[in-house]
């Protein structure tokens, strides 16, 4: 029994690290997209999602897991609205991907964990231990500087953090399964989605069918784009059931560290010693923010029960 436990726990290691990677590497395929308009991408990525994840859904359980994730009162409309929370982020996340914007979206996914915890408090009524405050104070300077060193908020980052943020929020509270709430919030967004693409393919502003269009590997790429979206997230939705949370929160830092470093070192992103004293401040505040988390993980794993 023993082993087996450790074995799930192994698996699901690995595959968290899997999807964690495939996410950070993802601003390589949104630009071999680059050519295709950021609606575009946004509109099939949602459109091809949709097909696989539901259709995955209904192969494997039928109805069954619409009917038991609907059945909880108020979920149709949490699901609704972090169904167009999600479609912000990604449309929002392909755009800066393509103009250039790699690395302050990386600042949005390190801000992400701490706009957490404000949330809880606002809308959970969490309470914040002194170093948590200690760990937001810390962020919160590192974006006044960024904002005050270069004359504008970093907006980007900011919208990335609460779209995805308050996504998070409203999955909590609508309290469904990751799968299926992602079936259904991807089957909110499929009509729209697809009423865009044909009104763009018809007035010319598409180039999926039309003759001289995006070419078979844009075409190819664009449907691809739906696996490359649901993967991960079904291997997060089967990790997190299997790996120890504070373990899962040190691993979601992969994504962004690699986007960082991708925006710095292979898209040549401007990085000087003014945007490196904010994130500086930024990562000290994570750093303490998850230090602090392992510890008092380790501290209720040891108290009796």
């Amino acid at each position: 029994m023993i082993a087996s436990v450790s074995r799930e726990t192994r698996n699901g290691l690995w595959i968290a690290i899997a999807s964690f990677l495939l996410w950070g590497l993802m601003p390589l395929y949104w630009h071999l997209l680059k050519a295709v308009p950021s609606l575009q991408i946004v509109l099939h990525r949602i459109a091809w999602s949709a097909v696989l994840v539901v259709g995955w859904l209904c192969w494997s359980q039928g109805l069954q897991w619409l009917r038991k994730a609907l059945a909880t009162p108020r979920v149709w409309w949490m699901l609704a609205l972090s169904g167009v929370l999600i479609g912000f982020n990604w449309g929002l996340y392909i755009w800066a991907v393509n103009a250039g914007h790699v690395v302050e979206s990386s600042l949005g996914y390190f801000i992400n964990p701490l706009l957490n915890v404000l949330l809880g408090v606002v809308f959970l009524r969490e309470r914040l231990t002194r170093t948590q405050w200690t760990s937001v104070a810390i962020a919160t300077i590192g974006v006044l500087w960024l904002t005050f060193r270069f004359g504008q908020l970093p907006w980007i980052a900011l919208a990335l953090a609460a779209s995805f943020a308050l996504y998070g929020l409203l999955r909590k509270l609508a309290a469904v399964d990751s799968i299926p709430g992602l079936g259904i919030e991807s089957a909110y967004l499929f009509l729209p989605a697809v009423a865009l693409l044909a009104w763009s393919e018809t007035h010319g502003q598409g180039g999926f069918f039309a003759a001289g269009g995006y070419g078979p590997w844009l075409v190819a790429l664009l449907v691809f784009s739906g696996l490359l979206t649901a993967l991960p997230l079904i291997g997060f939705a089967y990790a997190v059931r299997r790996v120890p949370l504070s373990t899962v929160g040190l691993l979601q830092y992969i994504a962004p560290t690699m986007q960082f470093l991708l925006g710095v070192l292979f898209f040549h992103e401007p990085f000087d010693s003014g945007r490196a004293l904010g994130f500086a401040c930024i990562w000290v505040a994570l750093a303490i923010f998850a230090v602090d988390g392992l510890w008092r993980t380790r501290r209720q794993a040891m108290a009796p029960a």
